[in-house]
């Protein structure tokens, strides 16, 4: 073994000290379940009927989220490993993080570049840097963009469309993702005219309750699954996702988020662990844990075998290997960023992100490296949905 590789122990028992970082919403029960309530045996049985089925009744979606038992968690990383193989082999894909506006109309609880975030640096990237950023990127070997943003008012339907349609004439062989908040049909219609292939919205929350914790009144949940619904509509490949340990979230709310995942059969899911940011109402609140950021990976990739599913960022942030660990949980996407240095910090949707100085180069240098270290290797690939 070398240095780099994870051991089970590593990935799944009690030194990973995520009772620690768990935030008490996470569970909010008076009665933890007991470890012999739910027997290794019975876990082991219901993973592999998640795993033949890609489905389960709620109360055992439930014991699947809250079991104690960390040999379990190497059985269910397991099985999501063999799934995740069958379908896409030991590539993992990769795909540039284009940062291009960090302005946003919305006021989101949790987010650091909401409107009223008063420490926020805004910024605007041009036509012509975002086209910058392509080009590095593809030098690089990356075969798909991805144009994040705040849902910024200057970037029109046009200017989206004329920048898409240049990145596209440019990089012909290249796949183009958008991810730039709640639009009208007509707008993602035009938008996938244009060329754009797919299309990242997380729902964050698919329980209606918990979502008002988490928003303001002006933004909806119905709202937000009926776009995710028309881009499927339209013929985007879609991604949904959420946060692990937002406030307010039980297994109940994961429970409802699994379950809209496996409703609308998503391309992609995104899913991270909350992490605060200081110029939020949430901003004393704890962060999400990893444990059971990596048993939602798992879960997921044996709910939706298909599905392209992210090492986040976020996961790194958290712990150092945390993106090795998402991807020896079923992962098979990583997102480095291919933003200016410049801008890099002041796109802080949470603190202490991680990558913020490094240039691309070094990142993807870095990455390979660390992917490799798995077993798995980073490939220069579209990464299509198969």
């Amino acid at each position: 073994m070398t240095d780099g590789e994870l051991t089970s122990i590593e990935m799944t028992g009690k030194k990973m000290n995520d009772k620690e970082t768990t935030g008490k919403n996470m569970t909010d029960r008076t009665e933890p379940v007991s470890e012999n309530e739910y027997p290794i045996a019975q876990i082991r049985q219901w993973i592999d009927r998640l795993e033949a089925d890609h489905i389960l009744p709620r109360e055992q979606l439930v014991a699947l989220l809250t079991y104690e038992q960390a040999e379990c968690d190497v059985y269910l990383f397991e099985r999501a490993r063999h799934v995740r193989e069958s379908v896409y082999g030991k590539a993992v894909y990769m795909r540039g993080l284009i940062e291009f506006t960090n302005y946003c109309k919305n006021d989101c609880y949790y987010c650091g570049i909401r409107r009223s975030a008063a420490g926020a640096e805004r910024y605007r990237l041009s036509e012509e840097q975002i086209l910058n950023c392509c080009k590095n990127g593809y030098e690089l070997g990356f075969r798909t963009f991805v144009l994040q943003g705040g849902e910024d008012a200057y970037f029109t339907d046009e200017r989206i469309v004329q920048i898409v349609r240049r990145i596209k004439e440019c990089y012909p062989d290249c796949a183009l993702t958008l991810s730039i908040g709640e639009r009208e049909r007509e707008s993602y219609e035009a938008f996938f005219a244009a060329g754009a292939d797919r299309y990242l919205l997380r729902h964050e929350t698919a329980d209606e309750a918990h979502y008002r914790l988490l928003h303001p009144p002006q933004l909806s949940l119905s709202h937000r699954k009926q776009c995710l619904r028309q881009l499927k509509a339209i013929g985007y490949q879609v991604g949904c996702g959420f946060m692990v340990g937002s406030p307010g979230q039980t297994p109940d709310c994961l429970v409802e988020d699994l379950l809209f995942i496996r409703e609308l059969e998503p391309h992609m899911v995104g899913i991270g662990p909350f992490v605060p940011h200081h110029d939020t109402p949430f901003a004393d609140k704890p962060q999400g844990g990893l444990e059971l950021t990596l048993r939602l990976l798992a879960i997921i990739r044996l709910m939706q075998p298909h599905v392209l599913l992210p090492a986040t960022t976020a996961l790194g942030t958290i712990d150092p290997r945390g993106r090795e660990k998402g991807i020896l949980a079923g992962a098979n996407v990583v997102m480095p960023n291919l933003s200016p240095g410049e801008v890099r910090k002041k796109y802080l949707l949470y603190d202490n992100k991680i990558c913020t100085g490094d240039e691309a180069a070094e990142c993807v240098n870095c990455l390979g490296k660390r992917i490799a270290s798995t077993g798995y290797e980073l490939v220069s690939d579209r990464g299509d949905y198969k």
